[in-house]
């Protein structure tokens, strides 16, 4: 049988037993639960036990009590099923409020900080069942300054910034859900380098109340993986409705092969993985072909800059400003940028970016989805260094659902990402032909990941 496996070559994390219960992705652990063939209480102590033994190395996690992890799964387990989820471990990134944990948004100006009660998507994820493991690593207030996190896969590589917490957890087996939020590339980048699922919803395709901080034009909820099963059962926990239905005897999609106008930034096992991925999509009858963004896309670089510096200077409280030395450099210069920026400037990048949303409309008038890279390529040799996803926040601007396919490797055997982009508000189609573009890449190679050698300079044509 044909599978699609998660341990890249070369990784150097150890995997768990075979046997170990923390290798069960979300569906699996919730059928085995219901079904009474586990408890919640088992699956949770493997996860702590993966957690005690990978913790010191990957610094996943801001905040795990054992004892009240294992409390919840007690009483899940003394309960009738209460939702999708019931008895299912899930990491919460430590930018959303949680009432019985702490909630330190990254940063030690909120050092112990305990909110009143949570913010709207933990409230869902306890009504359908799930067991709040721990709050998963994030950066001070979600920004792109690095923390602590390290890549599973190799230890001196990033995981990718403020999201990584809840990707790295995902990734090594610690937890098989996870939240987190977008700005620029922070859901879809760190899944494309640690090697997972990822799907950052439509702008208002997941409730964002009650979290705090946010940028209301652009901040963005996500989800994290192992499967896009475990992605669409989330999705469906949190939206209250049917997980989306993956059936391949619906009609092929029509795939745009989209290198957008940062093209030039990918490294060549992106180029490499790019056409390898439009030939085979052609090859399976889904029109994919070149799409060329018009010329107005280029500014939505910079609409995101004014934007988010913008609503993140009101965003921000009186403590921030008063303690503007205790916060990060990026953090700091952003605060004040923001504080330059003119209702003026923050209006006109508005408009701008509405217009590429009225114009990304009749591209997705041709296409049902694009695919694009996630990243510029393989995660870097580098935990120091501010980094933005630029493959990631046009999309964010453009409000549109994306998803990160794990089914490609560069030359290092590092996780390479591809990025399915939908219309906005059309989620669970986009994740219907993200597993379309899985399944056909699996047909055509027998196993995922494939691995990239140099690019090809053929073009990508019509089938």
């Amino acid at each position: 049988m044909k599978t699609i496996g998660l341990q890249f070559p070369g990784s150097t994390r150890p995997p768990p037993e075979d046997g170990a219960l923390c290798r069960l992705g979300a569906c699996e652990a919730a059928a085995r639960i219901a079904q009474r063939r586990i408890t919640s209480e088992a699956l949770v102590r493997s996860c702590l036990e993966r957690i005690e033994a990978r913790e010191h190395a990957v610094h996943a996690w801001a905040f795990v009590d054992p004892h009240l992890a294992l409390a919840q799964a007690r009483a899940r387990d003394a309960s009738k099923p209460s939702g999708p989820l019931h008895g299912v471990p899930v990491g919460i990134k430590d930018v959303i409020d949680t009432g019985d944990m702490p909630t330190e948004y990254g940063s030690p100006l909120y050092s112990g900080h305990r909110p009143p009660a949570d913010a709207a998507t933990v409230a869902a994820l306890r009504a359908a069942g799930a067991v709040i493991l721990g709050k998963t690593r994030t950066t001070e207030f979600a920004c792109p300054f690095p923390t602590t996190t390290r890549n599973p896969h190799d230890l001196e590589r990033t995981p990718g910034v403020s999201s990584s917490g809840s990707a790295a957890a995902i990734a090594d087996f610690m937890v098989p859900l996870a939240n987190g939020t977008q700005t620029g590339g922070s859901v879809i980048r760190p899944a494309a380098l640690c090697g997972i699922y990822g799907y950052k919803a439509s702008l208002d395709g997941l409730d964002r109340s009650g979290i705090r901080h946010l940028k209301h034009s652009i901040d963005t909820l996500g989800l994290f993986g192992r499967s896009l099963d475990d992605i669409a059962l989330m999705r469906a926990a949190l939206v209250h409705a049917a997980p989306v239905a993956f059936d391949r005897t619906g009609t092929t999609p029509r795939v745009g092969v989209c290198r957008t106008h940062v093209w030039e930034r990918a490294r060549p096992e992106v180029r490499a993985m790019m056409e390898a991925a439009g030939r085979t999509l052609a090859g399976a009858g889904a029109l994919a072909c070149d799409v060329e963004l018009p010329p107005a896309f280029e500014a939505l670089t910079d609409c995101l800059s004014v934007i988010s510096a913008y609503e993140g200077f009101y965003a921000h409280d009186a403590l921030v400003r008063e303690r503007l030395d205790a916060v990060n450099p990026w953090i700091r210069e952003r605060y004040l940028a923001g504080r330059r920026t003119s209702r003026g400037e923050f209006e006109e990048a508005i408009i701008a970016a509405r217009e590429c949303r009225r114009l990304i409309g009749t591209v997705f008038d041709e296409f049902d989805v694009l695919v694009t890279p996630s990243d510029v390529g393989e995660a870097p040799r580098d935990l120091v260094s501010v980094e933005g996803g630029v493959f990631c926040g046009m999309w964010t601007v453009l409000h549109c659902p994306t998803v990160n396919l794990p089914a490609f490797t560069g030359p290092a055997g590092m996780p390479l990402g591809l990025q399915v982009v939908g219309r906005y508000g059309s989620d669970d189609a986009t994740l219907a032909a993200a597993r379309w573009i899985e399944r056909t890449l699996l047909d055509a190679a027998g196993a995922l990941p494939i691995a990239c050698g140099a690019p090809d300079s053929s073009p990508v044509r019509p089938a």
